[in-house]
């Protein structure tokens, strides 16, 4: 069971509120505004169509993680394979180089916002050696995505060791390998790394934790280690399908929102609730308010194949061989090129002092209570991380179960 109530008003020591003191950039352009918004409408499609497959699992995933490797990717299609990506990715009706300039002026804001937040983005392309490799396509992912661009002899056995100590590299360890042996059909990888640190503007007591029950959706409950935090003031909303409170990271820029299913609703039902711009409604009602919070300690490793929720969503003719077409990426190969894999691997790890999450998304190319609480998550419920001044989402996630 659950029991959630707001109480609008101050808390009584001020110092407890949370603040921001990250100085705030210049204003967003309209199209690096659009490309946030699209992005955003792109991680709740996608997280939907990854949460439709494993209703009853847990789900950690950096949409904006996807999405740069895939945007990326992008860069090298034509035609049909090109507009179906843009689609898919939410930027319909947007050319790809105010795309790409968007994704340049988001990685560079992102990166530099909080400098008490440990936030990064790495992007490689990894080729086989003696694959042409258009310079263009080159020259584009090194100039707006900052990424390292290498040509490798795929055949050796040592080239996924190459590629994996980049990830771990580029993943502060958190994300050990993304690359397998490489099948000899394999021409390219195209990877994004982030990583993300963060310690909680308000910390959790460590003493106050304790094991409580969890709810699961069908009734049952298990153990789980329950943190504290008593009578904050924090930006928070109620609605008739959940209860939501935002919990800011260091200096404020970056925060974890925590959304919870009323009784008798569902995380699919508040997924659902999200969609469109129940989102943006969420965070239109946030307003401070005071009471408890209760949140699970967890950590969570997750991993999955995204091409069919990629699919799902529109990008089919991409990861088709012989209907694809990727000759932006290769002039002589690209009608012979396509998409084998769209994998993505994350970490998260929630406790009392804060947040660290980590994820690496790798496309391969190949050829032919009593007292008032704001939030208590005792049962499934919904998790983002996200940047507040761009409104970016970074990672979603869904505890359905307490692992361990």
């Amino acid at each position: 069971s659950i029991v959630l109530s707001l109480a609008a008003g101050a808390c009584a020591d001020s110092t407890m509120a949370p603040t921001s003191s990250s100085p705030r950039p210049r204003a967003l352009t309209a199209n690096e505004q659009a490309l946030v918004t699209r992005s955003n409408a792109f991680a709740f499609s996608l997280f939907d169509e990854v949460a439709r497959q494993v209703p009853e699992s847990s789900v950690f995933l950096s949409p904006l993680s996807a999405s740069m490797a895939l945007g990326m990717t992008m860069n090298g299609a034509s035609g049909t394979t090109l507009d179906a990506m843009r689609g898919a990715l939410g930027y319909a009706g947007l050319s790809l180089g105010d795309a790409d300039a968007s994704y340049r002026s988001l990685i560079a804001m992102l990166r530099g916002l909080d400098h008490s937040v440990d936030f990064r983005i790495a992007n490689s392309i990894w080729y086989r050696q003696g694959l042409p490799v258009e310079q263009s396509f080159i020259d584009t992912t090194r100039t707006y995505f900052d990424a390292t661009v290498q040509g490798v002899n795929f055949d050796d056995p040592a080239a996924p060791g190459i590629i994996n100590a980049w990830v771990r590299a580029s993943t502060n360890g958190k994300i050990d390998q993304i690359v397998g042996p490489i099948d000899p059909d394999v021409m390219m990888y195209l990877i994004n790394a982030m990583y993300f640190k963060g310690t909680w503007q308000l910390q959790f007591d460590p003493a106050q934790t304790r094991s409580q029950p969890f709810t699961l959706e069908d009734g049952s409950t298990v153990p789980v280690q329950m943190m504290s935090l008593a009578q904050p003031t924090l930006p928070a909303a109620a609605t008739a399908d959940y209860r939501a409170a935002e919990l800011p990271y260091g200096g404020g820029a970056y925060v974890m929102d925590v959304v919870v299913p009323n009784a008798g609703k569902t995380v699919g039902d508040v997924l659902a609730s999200l969609r469109g711009g129940g989102w943006d409604a969420l965070l239109g009602r946030l307003a401070p308010a005071t009471g408890d919070v209760l949140l699970p300690r967890f950590r969570l490793t997750w991993q999955a194949s995204l091409n069919d929720p990629l699919t799902a969503l529109g990008m089919g003719v991409a990861f088709e061989p012989g209907a694809a077409d990727f000759s932006r990426m290769s002039s002589r190969d690209g009608h012979h090129l396509f998409i084998t894999s769209v994998k993505q691997k994350t970490f998260v790890d929630v406790n009392e002092q804060g947040t660290e999450a980590a994820a690496s998304t790798a496309v391969g190319v190949g050829v032919t209570s009593v007292e008032p609480e704001l939030v208590r998550a005792d049962r499934p419920f919904l998790f983002v991380i996200r940047e507040q001044f761009t409104g970016t989402i970074l990672f979603i996630g869904k505890l359905m179960r307490p692992p361990g």
